[in-house]
């Protein structure tokens, strides 16, 4: 049996003690457990046609780095729940209703390591006039898919220019006329800094790997294959996005474990709607 206790991961700067800029996006010491590099993570393919080339798409661009190879693989979960395997990420898309979000991202964590995750996109809201869109749907996928690697925001502006990478907040994701500059880049995908940020999280290797399926979650109960869905599951708010809305929450069960969910809200979501 494996020895690690699990909690779930997803982006933390406030609450954890770290520095959010756009020079640092990395969530603290927290990485994938593995013994060489690069290392491969499966994505589990568990959307429906629609985004299965948005997925892929985002897979082949985080592995042009340097230290990680993403592979989609055959999805362990289903689309309404999107539980999480050990070892991997589990992506899903699904109605999941009129809450505000247009992305979630979890990852389980022990201690400096995550163990697994799950990301998911919320076609209630992809299926409407503002966000059905090739430049929104590539937008949150690769942002959602990279919370798991141990990447944060560089920038959570929605107004300014873009940086051109998915790891900036935008209401432009294609760039552009129709934002805040006529001729800033898309934010549809990773740029450079992204894949320096990477090398730089996983500079050292480790003793063991998380990256197995055998990894168990003994310890943290039913949690370690329950998506946390409702607000009320998600823990204490300890951060907020460039409009004020909280985008971060945390489930602290102590022994390094914890709970944090990290929230995409649509446009339009005010704080008063969070659900």
């Amino acid at each position: 049996m494996n020895k690690y206790f699990f909690g779930i991961f997803i982006v933390s700067v406030a609450l954890l003690g770290f520095t959010n800029v756009s020079a640092d996006h990395a969530w603290g010491n927290y990485h994938w457990a593995r013994i060489a590099n690069p290392f491969a993570l499966k994505l589990g393919d568990n959307v429906t046609g629609t985004w299965d080339s948005y997925l892929r798409t985002a897979s082949t661009k985080w592995s042009l780095s340097s230290v990680l190879d993403t592979s989609v693989v055959t999805g362990l979960s289903n689309r309404v729940n999107c539980r999480p395997r050990a070892g991997r990420v589990e992506v899903c898309n699904y109605t999941y209703g009129q809450n505000g979000w247009l992305g979630i991202a979890q990852i389980w964590i022990s201690g400096s390591h995550i163990t697994q995750g799950v990301a998911k996109m919320n076609d209630t809201y992809f299926n409407t006039a503002t966000y059905n869109k090739p430049a929104w749907k590539r937008l949150v996928v690769c942002q959602e898919v990279a919370h798991a690697f141990g990447l944060d925001h560089q920038d959570e502006v929605f107004n300014n220019e873009n940086l051109g990478t998915c790891m900036d907040y935008t209401n432009d994701p294609d760039g552009g006329v129709g934002g805040a500059s006529a001729t800033d880049p898309s934010n549809e995908y990773p740029n450079q800094h992204d894949y320096d940020m990477l090398e730089e999280i996983y500079a050292h290797l480790d003793a063991t790997t998380t990256l197995a399926a055998a990894t168990s979650g003994k310890g943290f109960g039913a949690l370690f294959e329950k998506f946390l869905e409702s607000r009320s599951e998600w823990g204490k708010a300890v951060q907020k996005d460039g409009k004020g809305r909280h985008n971060l929450f945390v489930r602290d069960f102590g022994k390094g474990n914890k709970v944090v969910t990290h929230i995409f809200w649509a446009e339009e979501t005010q704080q008063g709607e969070e659900h």
